[in-house]
């Protein structure tokens, strides 16, 4: 198996304080500046695996930089170099503490909630009569409160966002353009390379002088749910699972093995080989949404590495 980094501590040069997500791990240093460590953690149903996979901190923040040029047009975003393949720099935000949920379709844990009977979910209706992965009529914005590490995220709706205080009106109105902007730009996208994006999610923040801002990551298999777009109506009248690009299989093949996050259940052990087909599998992820070979970075020291290029970049500015 190659080298991994599930964990980082490093000091930089007027660092002043350190958040560590589920996947990412974020060094706020003076001058308003943010590093961002994409690591090798797998997280699924808000639960952290204890093995890391290879390549996976680099294959998200690789597609996040990638779309966030391709969007920064419609939305303006906090980055502002990217010094190594698992590290983004960007502006110091502070962020809105809700994940903007958007669903072109009936998939994942809108599936489970409509096949348990919901027709609601976070204050908006869904049509009857639906099929799983069949198209809304229009996305909608389910959206969810930010959780801390190991916790889960819980459905909010719109107006309970606003009651509670959480984000005001004016800037949720702000976060819900965005939204649609982003999720358009990234179905057309997808569309170009022969994919559907079905769902995703997205984070923002509002920097010092209170300009609101994307952040985190964006449109990668781990925050977003891809499927084939070749064959996509033919499986759904012949009532047929969808070819998908996400990390469900994850999450699949952990509901085969007894485990959703519940308590009492027992996660269960991911044997070498085969965190090594989920490495296969994101670098495959990489390829079909982005377009581009997938070039492994250097792993034989990765703490290494990305002491150094983040350390080489901070003397240039």
């Amino acid at each position: 198996m190659g080298k991994t980094i599930t964990n980082t501590d490093f000091s930089f040069p007027g660092q002043q304080s350190v958040y560590k997500g589920k996947v990412r791990e974020v060094y706020r240093l003076g001058n308003d500046i943010m590093v961002m460590i994409a690591t090798d953690r797998l997280s699924a149903f808000d639960v952290v695996m204890p093995k890391g996979i290879p390549y996976k901190g680099q294959i998200l923040n690789q597609i996040a930089t990638k779309m966030m040029a391709d969007t920064a047009d419609i939305v303006p975003n906090w980055l502002l170099a990217t010094p190594d393949p698992n590290v983004a720099v960007g502006h110091a935000c502070e962020p809105f503490k809700v994940e903007m949920v958007i669903r072109g379709y009936l998939s994942g844990h809108a599936a489970r909630e409509y096949k348990a009977g919901k027709r609601m979910l976070c204050g908006v209706p869904m049509p009857e009569g639906m099929k799983e992965n069949d198209k809304f009529p229009e996305p909608i914005i389910t959206p969810a409160t930010k959780a801390e590490m190991g916790d889960h995220d819980e459905d909010i709706s719109r107006a309970d966002i606003i009651k509670r205080d959480i984000v005001t009106e004016a800037d949720y109105s702000v976060l819900e353009k965005y939204t649609k902007a982003l999720f358009q730009r990234g179905t057309e996208i997808a569309a170009d390379r022969g994919l559907i994006l079905v769902d995703t999610k997205y984070e923002f923040g509002k920097t010092k002088d209170g300009k609101i801002v994307l952040i985190d990551e964006i449109h990668t298999p781990d925050s977003s749910r891809y499927f084939y777009a070749d064959g996509y109506q033919e499986r759904q009248d012949r009532g047929e699972a969808q070819k998908q690009l996400s990390k469900e299989f994850v999450r699949q093949w952990l509901i085969g093995n007894g485990f959703q996050g519940l308590e009492g259940q027992t996660l269960p052990e991911m044997t070498d080989a085969y965190i090594e087909t989920v490495s296969e599998r994101y670098i495959e992820l990489y390829e079909n949404i982005t377009g581009e070979k997938f070039q492994k970075a250097d792993i034989s020291n990765i703490q290494e590495r990305i002491e150094n290029k983040v350390l080489n970049y901070l003397k240039t500015r």
